[in-house]
């Protein structure tokens, strides 16, 4: 541990935490610590008590789950076992936007905060939590991480995406600050092209980093720049990818270029982290002390939906919530030694890249960052066929208005300048893919960029 790591984790991190914002991050933080080396029946047994405060709280509280459980003849009572819990139905993300108000906890209704999603499955979401189980998300985040060595005050490199928008001087003042006291250094993934690899290279040499933290599609395609042009760059102890599965072959070339293992992590913004790989890697550990995490699956294969409950957020409470995303669970325990249950492999996430005939390589991560901003934009489809023009197909709710086509417009623009031409188109329904899942950005271009046949 660095000089500066300990003096942040044991000084300014909690005087910043504990002391100046009274959040309790750091006491959920040592207690997820200590949960994680439970048995695997202690923890089952831990997330159980958790299901049933909050069942019974949904119940009393929560107009949307009280009608809609009477309607399907069970109270939370009737809730025995694992089985039972299974009897409730499954929350999607249209039934959250037709339910929004009757979603919210009568006794929370002035204590909420709200984020939006701009979600891997193309469909934009706002949703409510509180303040509680927002920290106890950046908790687990912290505990998930560590496990590959990106702790709290580490050096670190995030090769992420900018902000969209035109924030205000204050705004970015303050998330520099934020920023320079984590030990982080922001690179802006979105403007990455094929003339620009070597900058990339060399605010990595220059920040040397201890950690990267990266969208998976650029640190692979700035891995394979790093291979072809042999140029070897700073090496950290680890880097973490995220926002799309880590694939092997994937992973094979980001070590071969940066000399350093690759860990896969897996979140979503309605919840932040849900599981992420530990030193072994050799599995995707679920936290499950803070969230349930089922795979739905029909039998065809072993993946199957996954569908996540939030044991901690009592203001707007997600129960059985389909985030979209296709998973395979393991009955492995991981020779690490922590309870926590492990997912194979997650599978239902791609975000294709975008790329332009100047050499422009847009990660697909970009739509659902900068969409999530147009109010009233129920699901989108991001689709290249040529290097020249992309088509963007919209599911507009009553909300929508047309100064939202201005805003991407101008937004899209910014990274990939006036040469590509975008098409929107105003559709009743996106259809999914023959696996039933859906995908937000395609590409049908070849490696040469010809589109496909």
């Amino acid at each position: 541990m660095s000089a500066y790591e300990a003096l942040f984790r044991r000084v300014l991190f909690p005087l910043y935490e504990s002391g100046l914002r009274r959040r309790g991050t750091l006491r959920y933080f040592e207690e997820y610590e200590r949960n994680q080396w439970l048995k695997p029946d202690e923890i089952a047994a831990l997330q159980w008590r958790k299901l049933k405060q909050l069942l019974e709280q949904c119940y009393r509280d929560v107009p949307y789950y009280k009608r809609t459980w009477d309607a399907f003849g069970v109270k939370p009572d009737d809730i025995r076992t694992p089985g039972d819990y299974g009897r409730l139905p499954t929350l999607t993300k249209a039934d959250i936007r037709a339910n929004f108000e009757d979603l919210v906890a009568t006794s929370w209704r002035d204590r909420m905060l709200y984020k939006a999603t701009g979600g891997s499955t193309g469909e934009p979401l706002r949703f409510g939590y509180t303040r509680e189980s927002n920290e106890r998300r950046t908790a687990v985040m912290w505990r998930g991480y560590g496990w590959a060595g990106a702790r709290m005050g580490r050096r670190t490199l995030y090769l992420w995406g900018g902000a969209v928008g035109n924030p205000g001087r204050a705004q970015l003042f303050k998330d520099r600050l934020y920023h320079a006291a984590f030990g982080r250094c922001m690179l802006d993934s979105f403007p990455m092209s094929e003339s620009n690899m070597g900058e990339y290279a060399d605010a990595i040499d220059a920040y040397k980093p201890e950690v990267v933290v990266a969208y998976v599609g650029p640190l692979v395609r700035l891995a394979e720049w790093l291979l072809a042009t042999k140029r070897r760059v700073h090496a950290p102890e680890a880097l973490l990818g995220g926002a799309e599965a880590l694939l092997d072959y994937q992973r094979d070339i980001i070590e071969r270029a940066f000399g350093a293992p690759a860990f896969n992590t897996y979140g979503c913004r309605e919840f932040m982290l849900i599981a992420s790989e530990c030193e072994r890697r050799d599995g995707l550990h679920v936290n499950a002390d803070h969230l349930i995490v089922e795979t739905v699956a029909d039998g065809s294969s072993p993946a199957g939906d996954v569908v996540i409950t939030d044991l901690s957020n009592y203001g707007m409470p997600f129960i059985r919530y389909r985030n979209g995303d296709l998973a395979t669970p393991s009955t492995r325990t991981c020779a690490c030694g922590r309870g926590l249950p492990l997912i194979e492999r997650v599978e239902g996430r791609k975000l294709d890249a975008i790329r332009t005939r100047d050499g422009h390589i847009l990660p697909g991560e970009f739509f659902p960052h900068m969409l999530k901003d147009i109010p009233g934009l129920r699901r989108f489809q991001v689709r290249q066929r040529s290097l020249d023009r992309i088509d963007i197909a919209l599911v507009r709710g009553p909300e929508f208005k047309d100064d939202g086509l201005d805003y991407a417009r101008r937004e899209i623009a910014k990274v990939l300048g006036d040469a590509t031409a975008i098409h929107f188109a105003f559709v009743d329904e996106i259809p999914t893919s023959a696996n039933g899942k859906f995908r937000v950005t395609i590409s049908e271009l070849t490696e040469n960029g010809q589109g496909m046949p």
